[in-house]
Formats: structure tokens, C-alpha cells, sequence
């Protein structure tokens, strides 16, 4: 019943931004924390950022500074706005929400490329 749409990724040039977002079916407060996760070719997937129903954010340390995550309630969605993408920041960007009990919930993992 649950499910996730992502919209957003690309090909962006290095130093410039892009913007993913991720909409719920149901109220994005049904769960305890929403984000990304990312994983390019060869590495293993990792922690990109997260949000709480509360407001409050967590970033990896490579991003910290350069990407921002929000979430609009009245549209069950929550953004990510990177900036100053690096050609690293190429990656899948699967967008993660995590209920208080259930499993996780994932969106469909856009592709982002940052050329040099």
C-alpha cells in the first residue's frame, strides 16, 4: 500500500545543483526518520541524509555544508537540494523512509551524475 515516488537526478556539471524529492502515499509523520541513501558503481551504499518528523537533520560528512534536506508535510515530500556537486557525488540517491515498526520503505533510486 505504501509506496514511494522519487523525482529529480540528472546530469549536472561539476560546482552545480540539483534537487531530488521523494512524496509518500500516506502522512510523512507516520514516520520516524526520512532521507538518502546513495550508492555508486564499485562502493558500498551509504548514508547521504536524514530528517525527522521533529525537524531535526543529519548529514554525511561528505556533504555536510553542501546539501540540504527539508520535507513539506502538506505535500508528504521530502527534499534534498545538493549544491556544489562534486563528480563523487555520482551515485543512485535512494530516498529512505523509516516507520516506527514496520520495514523501511525505498524510492526507486534515481541516477545523479556530476561530470568534470
Amino acid at each position: 500500500q505504501v509506496h514511494l515516488v522519487e523525482s529529480g537526478g540528472g546530469l549536472v556539471q561539476a560546482g552545480g545543483s540539483l534537487r531530488l524529492s521523494c512524496a509518500a502515499s500516506i502522512n510523512i509523520f507516520r514516520f520516524d526518520y526520512m532521507g538518502w541513501y546513495r550508492q555508486a558503481p564499485g562502493k558500498e551504499r551509504e548514508f547521504v541524509a536524514r530528517i525527522t518528523t521533529s525537524g531535526s537533520t543529519d548529514y554525511a560528512g561528505s556533504v555536510k555544508g553542501r546539501f540540504t534536506i527539508s520535507r513539506d508535510s502538506a505535500k508528504n515530500t521530502v527534499s534534498l537540494h545538493m549544491n556544489s556537486l562534486r563528480s563523487e557525488d555520482t551515485a543512485a540517491y535512494y530516498c529512505n523512509f523509516h516507520p516506527c515498526t514496520g520495514v523501511d520503505f525505498w524510492g526507486q533510486g534515481p541516477q545523479v551524475t556530476v561530470s568534470s
